[in-house]
């Protein structure tokens, strides 16, 4: 039997697109054991030198004029007039996807961001060829750019996503709602009173986690600073990601603190710190969420960036999973409802639960078989 080749394209280092793609990977592995699995960075491979420039900008927009990427997210007259662009970017990646698919034949490509997916569409499209492509939505708003002509399937992360999807004029059999693919320890439950000792927590107290993503981002010094104020005894978990400024300011802070303050820059062992908190203080974005639906971690939810983001925190709302705090000063008052509230705290983790999906990566191994998913 020709053994299977197998590639994985995400956008950015630091993203939940290549968490996405390590998750598969994995899943690929203990599937198909003797198959070859290549994961490239779509863009920069295709573009090293405008990927820096598109990711600056990126940053610069959602930092300092956030209703510009909120204006350009998903807008069908953004959509319509990019479209020449689109197709221009895309076919000048043929040179670099004829040479990359001639020295890695693959017969399967899983996307897990939108313009890699587009790329290589086009480039399939435009060539004849018949490999089995499939896009892997990691958040839970769908948008046009990743509506293309030659994806034969759409793994998206919910049967609302879904029913978007099938709106915008997708064949609903192209489309598996697997859900938001993480790593498989996510899908373990431990033993809280344990992990909370490991990392020198009191069992007794309620434990607060604070996290805005790989890159740190939104006014988490300012939360920290809210929930340090409040009234009832807490503890607090913070992973800085990216945020360099915000973990030197804790490595002052906490051994000052009155609070008990675990901090990290990165942490490898996030899945431990959600099983110990008893809620999570964060930006949605799509891999953070699909990460704390399978732990049964409520959220409460600050600053969500425009677009995605703004979508997913919707998405949270409406099935009763997270609360929004949009005024920081109003942080520590709803932190202390919330835990007053013990029934509304389990009610928002059972709709975690009900929402998360766990086996994600599992799925699209079994689809790249050709074999039905687990669930």
């Amino acid at each position: 039997m020709k053994q299977r080749k197998i590639l994985l394209m995400y956008i950015s280092r630091v993203s939940g697109h290549r968490q996405a793609t390590v998750a598969i990977s994995k899943s690929l592995k203990k599937f198909i054991p003797d198959a070859e699995v290549m994961s490239i960075n779509g863009f920069g491979y295709n573009y090293p030198l405008l990927e820096h420039v598109v990711n600056a900008a990126y940053m610069t927009v959602i930092k300092h004029t956030p209703g510009v990427w909120d204006y350009i997210y998903d807008n069908p007259r953004v959509v319509k007039r990019s479209a020449n662009l689109r197709k221009f970017l895309n076919k000048s990646s043929h040179k670099k996807l004829e040479k990359l698919f001639r020295e890695f034949p693959a017969d399967t490509v899983i996307c897990s961001q939108a313009f890699p997916c587009s790329m290589v569409a086009d480039y399939k499209v435009s060539r004849g060829l018949k490999f089995n492509l499939i896009g892997t939505l990691t958040d839970y708003a769908p948008h046009s750019y990743w509506i293309n002509d030659g994806v034969d399937h759409y793994i998206v992360p919910s049967e609302d996503t879904r029913a978007r999807f099938i709106g915008k004029g997708v064949s609903p059999a192209k489309i598996k709602a697997f859900g938001i693919p993480i790593r498989y320890k996510f899908a373990g439950r431990l033993d809280k009173a344990a992990v909370r000792e490991s990392l020198g927590l009191d069992p007794r107290i309620p434990v607060v986690l604070v996290m805005g993503g790989g890159q740190g981002l939104g006014p988490m010094k300012d939360a920290v600073k809210e929930l340090v104020r409040m009234d009832m005894p807490i503890q607090l978990v913070v992973v800085a990601g990216a945020n360099l400024k915000l973990f030197r300011w804790l490595k002052k802070t906490a051994p000052a603190s009155s609070r008990k303050i675990v901090y990290y820059d990165y942490a490898n062992n996030v899945d431990e710190l959600m099983e110990a908190a008893d809620l999570i203080v964060t930006k949605p974005g799509g891999m953070t969420t699909s990460e704390c639906l399978v732990k049964g971690l409520p959220m409460l939810i600050i600053n969500p960036l425009p677009g995605q983001e703004e979508r997913n925190a919707n998405f949270l709302l409406e099935q009763g999973i997270a609360v929004r705090v949009n005024d920081l000063v109003d942080l520590a008052d709803e932190v202390e409802i919330l835990f007053k509230s013990p029934e509304r705290l389990k009610a928002m983790s059972r709709a975690a639960y009900d929402n998360g999906k766990p086996h994600a990566a599992d799925d699209i191994a079994r689809l790249v078989m050709g074999l039905p998913s687990a669930g």
